[in-house]
């Protein structure tokens, strides 16, 4: 509830003076000649005098409520409506054992899918997917423009759900094929891997040229440090993984030719930083375009308290000329 003009109600300050003024004069210019009945007459206080009282009140009541009518009291609301031009993007996740590596805290995978739910949240109004890939790949999650569930499907991605290796052009083909009938001006494919292509029956160019046929974009991203890492060396019979240091790193040049051929960009993360900055980057890159229409309504409410105001001078009338009514000298 608003006003669309409160500075009327400075009128409410005059309210006291005229009260004041009108006790101090009043008794001064009248004289008044009360008719006694019944009740008065056995030394009671009757309904009239007690109403009487309050009739002054009731015309105060009426000016401030007027008052209150020229400020306009109002409620104002609005209605958004939103055209948005989305972007389909799909998310390709490696989950090879290498993904457990302890360069990052507390591991490569936990921090891709922290960084990727956080890229998700940011991203309202496109359709979202997700493919997990190792020595294969899968679909975890389709498009969707339901966020939480994408998120759902990050948290949920695991190490040990396929075969160990590291097939990117099954990762990528696999990401594509969710796109290729998508109506959408702008299909993006965001491709996270810290090795090697190194299994599939589908290479990373192959895959590639497809994505270029069908107009999608390819961000490929390297995840990782060189050097000596805490890393799984062997998987145990209840599903966990012994760690031992190792020497890792992997040739990008792979990754830069993929992000060149589909028109999109090659990053290296070396740290959580510089992956959270590399999304960043790519929802800069990847703006939806959005049209925003506002359209404001409002409902006046000042002539309830018109209406009001004059019932309570209706009332003080009626009642000060018929049943409250005195002669004045």
């Amino acid at each position: 509830m608003t006003l669309a003009q409160p500075l009327w109600l400075l009128l409410l300050l005059l309210l006291p003076l005229l009260f004041w003024r009108r006790r101090r004069q009043g008794a001064q210019h009248r004289l008044v000649l009360l008719m006694p009945d019944r009740e008065a007459l056995r030394g009671g206080i009757s309904w009239r005098v007690a109403v009487r009282r309050w009739l002054p009140g009731m015309r105060w009541i009426a000016l401030a409520l007027l008052a209150l009518a020229m400020a306009r009291p109002q409620q104002r609301w609005e209605e958004r409506k939103i055209k948005a031009d989305a972007v389909d993007i799909m998310l390709a996740l490696d989950i090879s054992p290498s993904m457990l590596s302890r360069d990052f805290d507390p591991d490569r995978l936990t921090v891709a899918k922290q960084v990727a739910a956080d890229f998700v949240e940011n991203r309202p109004y496109d359709r979202l997917g997700l493919v997990a890939f190792s020595a294969e790949a899968f679909t975890q999650c389709p498009l969707t423009t339901d966020r939480r569930i994408v998120q759902q499907f990050l948290r949920e991605l695991q190490v040990g759900r396929l075969e160990d290796g590291t097939a990117v052009g099954m990762g990528l083909a696999t990401a594509v094929n969710r796109l290729k009938d998508s109506p959408s001006k702008s299909k993006v494919v965001i491709l996270l891997t810290d090795g090697e292509n190194n299994a599939g029956y589908i290479s990373p160019l192959k895959a590639a040229e497809i994505a270029q046929t069908l107009g999608v974009r390819v961000y490929t991203v390297g995840i990782g440090t060189n050097g000596i890492v805490m890393s799984p060396a062997r998987r145990n019979p209840d599903g966990s993984y012994e760690y031992a240091p190792r020497q890792m790193e992997f040739n990008t040049d792979l990754l830069v030719e993929i992000a060149a051929m589909t028109g999109g960009k090659f990053y290296r993360a070396w740290s959580e930083e510089e992956l959270q900055g590399i999304y960043s980057e790519i929802d800069r890159l990847e703006k939806t375009k959005i049209e925003v229409s506002v359209v404001r309504h409002q409902t006046d409410f000042f002539h309830w308290f018109i209406g009001l105001a004059v019932a309570f001078l209706l009332l003080e009338t009626l009642l000060r000329w018929t049943l409250l009514r005195s002669v004045t000298i």
